[in-house]
């Protein structure tokens, strides 16, 4: 059975190098549900660039061996695209004060052994050391539980999400457009999670 051998968190321009494996995952994970993500390089490439050239942004890497197995991402909201911070923005919050945490990709072997806790363990302790953060946020696309490409079974992230303090702003809400295989290019609704984020002790 393959195994995660190591977990390491990244951060800043330290980051450029591993941008390749980390957007090869992502079109790799987010073509499956709830995604259903027909995955470009050359997008990949943009948007990885933006942690890239942030000065406190963090990657969150589980590796077997060599290779990427897992990915999360995050950067402060304000060194991300005005589209992410404008429902934040339309309800008051100070943007400098949000950490967002962006995807986290996990090949499927290597899921349910508590590597997703790890992500946001990682994330969260990143944004706690940088001292000026009050809030996390991250943001999930909303699906029909009856959409008939729901893979039987499929569990819902959102319990997952509560246990770690996160809440669903339903106010909280922003329209993305990518494509997906077999549908050309789509928009779809995300609403955002937020959670306090405590001072270190």
């Amino acid at each position: 059975m393959p195994a995660v051998s190591d977990i390491r968190r990244i951060s800043g321009a330290a980051l450029r190098p591993w941008l390749d494996q980390v957007a090869r995952l992502r079109i790799a994970v987010f073509r499956d549900w709830p995604y259903l993500y027909e995955g470009d390089r050359a997008y990949e490439q943009a948007y990885l660039e933006a942690y890239a050239a942030s000065a406190d942004s963090v990657f969150v890497l589980a590796f077997d061996g060599d290779a990427v197995v897992g990915a999360a991402t995050g950067l402060p909201l304000a060194d991300d695209d005005a589209a992410f911070q404008a429902p934040l923005r339309e309800r008051g919050l100070d943007v400098g004060r949000v950490f967002y945490f962006g995807e986290s990709a996990l090949l499927p072997a290597y899921r349910g052994r508590g590597i997703g806790h790890a992500f946001f363990d990682q994330r969260q302790a990143h944004a706690r050391a940088l001292g000026r953060f009050a809030v996390t946020a991250f943001c999930a696309v909303d699906r029909d539980p009856d959409d008939p490409r729901r893979p039987p079974g499929q569990r819902d992230h959102a319990a997952f999400w509560r246990g770690r303090g996160y809440t669903r702003q339903k106010d909280m809400r922003m329209r993305l457009a990518w494509r997906e295989p077999g549908r050309g290019e789509v928009e779809h609704l995300l609403t955002f999670w937020t959670r306090p984020l405590e001072p270190a002790p």
